[in-house]
């Protein structure tokens, strides 16, 4: 963080100071809310969780070097006491951001924001100092403690921004106003909470609504919904996609032998191939909006190619890929899961897969309200129109579903199973994995099949899933 002293952070957060000697000390380092990473110079935020409460240990973060907490109630360490911790977080956020040199991008959208914000931090960071969402750390306490990371020398400011409800992006758009604003997809995830995809289209817009009219609203132009945003924005559209009427459009689309896409970059500044580290053909989507906001940023068609040619995965769980040394390819897709991701993931697959045996272990996709059956149904039925050998459906109701869906499609015999819970899928794998298999595990981030990937790697052939 920018270099504030505690009683300019006080009057800022609108908080009272208790127990420090010397008001003008500066925080110098983080903003954090884990005791864990606290370090010399460091502000902690003390919040009170379901099963934690920050407050217990102030004595210890001081100890380890914070300068001072914000709390909701004294902790008999200097401390800022706010009303509310995250609301001053917020402010402070707002505060720095307005003092920083930095260009704000923020983007949005059902499905890969976090592959995406990590080719454009990938991309922005091969032209100056850029400051980026860790993993998904995309709401109202994650985007916050994120913008507070920058400091002086940052020159570009990247923030994946999540939306459960209608009017969440406008809230964080007003605590880190955008300069450049990146609109993916318009898909079904949460769509049980917003209640339908022009509701999701509605709350995703709130990201354009809120960009000045030197800004730039950067739209999808596959994605109708996406493109209808045009018409809420004051700011310049650039339209990205493989349409002919893109401002900045992929040719020539193909995967390499090993299912990494490779395709021709255009932009209104030039030509240029790309070949992807990354695999799967969704990727190109992604990096096509990356492109559009690096164009818009300055940068030459050349080096945003090069940048996205170099861009590999920084995120934990999304399509992470390890070869065994027995030759089995191991594919940890398991961070999250809406129909969308699961289609692309389940292409992936297959892609990489040719001429080996391919395994789609996949469990529940949550929060998709009255369209549950249908779209595990829908999944399961797409596995086996993509000839994936073997569909391993994971856990309850949900999992039934998918399996049933396969099954309907024409997967009988042992195409298909439906096992209890992930020490089950383990077992299965184990005992009928052979040399040059390509395994793909995918579910919500709430089934915890991550697991199942990382038993699959601890190597071996005995043992038990970490029920963490």
């Amino acid at each position: 963080m920018i270099a504030l002293s505690l009683a300019e952070i006080a009057e800022v957060v609108g908080g009272q100071t208790y127990d420090i000697p010397d008001p003008s000390v500066q925080v110098t380092g983080p903003v954090v809310r884990d005791s864990r990473e606290v370090e010399p110079g460091t502000l902690f935020a003390a919040f009170v969780g379901e099963r934690v409460d920050g407050h217990d240990f102030a004595e210890k973060v001081v100890e380890a070097g914070a300068v001072a907490v914000l709390a909701s109630r004294p902790v008999g360490v200097p401390a800022i006491v706010v009303a509310d911790v995250q609301t001053a977080l917020g402010a402070l956020a707002r505060h720095v951001v307005r003092r920083l040199g930095a260009t704000l991008v923020a983007l949005t959208g059902s499905a890969g924001k976090t592959s995406t914000k990590d080719l454009i931090a990938q991309v922005l960071r091969s032209k100056a100092p850029t400051v980026f969402t860790p993993g998904s750390l995309n709401n109202e306490i994650g985007l916050p403690l994120t913008a507070l990371s920058a400091t002086e020398e940052t020159k570009f400011l990247v923030l994946e921004m999540g939306a459960r409800g209608i009017g969440h992006i406008r809230y964080l758009a007003g605590l880190t106003p955008p300069k450049v604003g990146l609109v993916l997809n318009v898909g079904t995830a949460h769509i049980g909470e917003f209640g339908g995809r022009e509701q999701i289209a509605q709350a995703k817009g709130e990201l354009v609504e809120s960009l000045p009219e030197d800004g730039a609203a950067i739209l999808n132009a596959d994605d109708p919904l996406v493109r209808a945003m045009a018409s809420r924005t004051k700011a310049k559209v650039i339209l990205f996609g493989e349409s002919g009427e893109a401002d900045v459009r992929a040719e020539n689309v193909r995967l390499t032998d090993s299912g990494q896409p490779s395709f021709m970059l255009h932009t209104p500044s030039g030509c240029s191939d790309v070949t992807m580290r990354l695999y799967g053909e969704h990727h190109v989507s992604n990096a096509l909006a990356a492109a559009a906001v690096a164009h818009e940023l300055g940068m030459s068609a050349e080096e945003i190619a090069t940048a996205l040619s170099e861009a590999g995965s920084l995120s934990r769980w999304r399509m992470e890929v390890t070869e065994r040394p027995d030759g089995v390819t191991v594919v940890n897709d398991a961070y999250n899961a809406n129909p969308e991701s699961m289609r692309a993931a389940l292409r992936a697959l297959v892609a990489m897969g040719r001429g080996r045996r391919t395994w789609a272990v996949l469990g529940k996709m949550a929060e998709l309200g009255d369209e549950e059956l249908a779209e595990h149904d829908a999944v399961g039925r797409l596995a086996v129109r993509l000839n994936v050998s073997k569909l391993v459906a994971v856990g309850g109701r949900e999992a039934s579903w998918l399996q049933l869906g396969a099954y309907n499609e024409g997967s009988w015999g042992e195409e298909s199973v439906h096992v209890s819970d992930a020490q089950a899928a383990v077992d299965l794998l184990r005992s009928e994995l052979r040399p040059g298999d390509v395994v793909l595990v995918k579910a919500s981030r709430s089934v915890g099949l991550e697991s199942v990937a990382e038993a699959l790697l601890a190597g071996g052939t005995e043992g038990e899933v970490d029920a963490r």
